[in-house]
């Protein structure tokens, strides 16, 4: 990893200057053992610190909802939204929080959003509390130290900067800031860091990503700097057999009958949640193995991601080695 990204400080708030926003994130997902990055870009300016506070614990929260079940196994095979199922979730998440110390109601709250998709009316904690609660969740979720809340593009940092620096000082993720409107703020540490780009791709591909997936975005681009992702292909549609209904495959390696599924929070709903796992199951009868990350997975920790879909493939491409050599005997 470039060294002025691994040595940046994570204990407050900084500029980067010269960084293209996608790039960073990238880095530290693929590079960086210890930090989760979340982006977060501004949708609009922020009148006052306390706006832009708000705004970036929904992003954090909306990221801990993605990342369900990582952070309560009890949640992994989908839980229906009724008296009892929810009642389980509650159950649960408070056994979590009891063990791991998190405050009143927050994650029994939060399990409950992530679920039925319904927010409490009122937060239950101080935004203090919440700052610090979320932003050791989401670390945790991704098994990482720290989070880092990357924002960008800035382009007037004062009211942010002021609102970052709040979330810091309260126990909240580490908040680097980039754009050209970081420039020239008093007390603002800044850092220059040379301009990210990916390695010339020589991995043949066919079709493209979804356009309005930024998760399948980064992993093409992620993907495209290695040799062994070669032969993948995007949005197939695939038939089981001439008398079943066509579905359409995220990401498909057909050489090695390996599907990637990119799964958006829709998919923990218990209706969506069975269609998906009757699907996985005819597939691997068809003899394909079902790889699936959500999206928080795949635009918070690309490198891992391609990773374990590497090892998988590899490994594959071993196997179908073996078997043609014993096959010439």
């Amino acid at each position: 990893m470039d060294p002025v990204l691994a040595d940046l400080p994570t204990d407050r708030v900084l500029a980067l200057s010269g960084a293209d926003t996608g790039a960073v994130a990238m880095a530290i997902a693929r590079d960086h053992a210890e930090l989760a990055v979340v982006v977060h870009r501004p949708a609009s300016a922020y009148a006052m610190p306390a706006d832009f506070a708000r705004a970036a614990l929904d992003r954090l929260e909306q990221v801990a909802v993605e990342l369900l079940p990582a952070w309560l196994p009890e949640a992994a095979h989908g839980v229906r939204p009724d008296t009892s199922g929810l009642a389980a979730v509650r159950a649960a998440a408070a056994a979590l929080a009891r063990r791991d110390r998190y405050p009143g109601s927050f994650l029994t709250d939060l399990a409950v959003f992530a679920v039925t998709g319904r927010r409490p009316a009122t937060r239950a904690l101080p935004l203090r509390a919440t700052a610090s609660a979320l932003a050791r969740l989401v670390a945790a979720a991704f098994g990482r130290r720290k989070v880092v809340l990357l924002v960008g593009p800035v382009d007037d940092a004062a009211v942010i900067a002021a609102g970052a620096a709040w979330l810091v000082q309260h126990g909240g993720p580490a908040v680097w800031l980039a754009g050209a409107g970081t420039a020239g703020l008093d007390g603002l540490p800044v850092f220059r860091v040379a301009p990210a780009t990916v390695p010339a791709g020589h991995a043949p591909v066919a079709g493209r990503p979804h356009p309005g997936s930024d998760a399948e975005k980064l992993l093409e681009a992620a993907l495209a700097a290695q040799s062994w992702a070669a032969g993948r292909r995007w949005n197939q549609s695939y038939q089981s057999h001439r008398l079943s209904a066509p579905v359409r495959l995220d990401l498909v390696w057909p050489d090695e009958r390996c599907v990637v599924e990119i799964d958006g929070p829709e998919h923990c709903r218990p209706v969506r949640f069975e269609a998906d796992r009757q699907r996985d199951v005819q597939l691997q009868l068809d003899g394909y193995a079902v790889l699936r990350f959500t999206n928080a997975r795949v635009v918070h920790d690309v490198g891992t991601v391609v990773t374990q879909i590497g090892t998988y493939l590899r490994a594959r491409r071993r196997d179908l080695a073996e078997g043609r050599h014993h096959g010439r005997r």
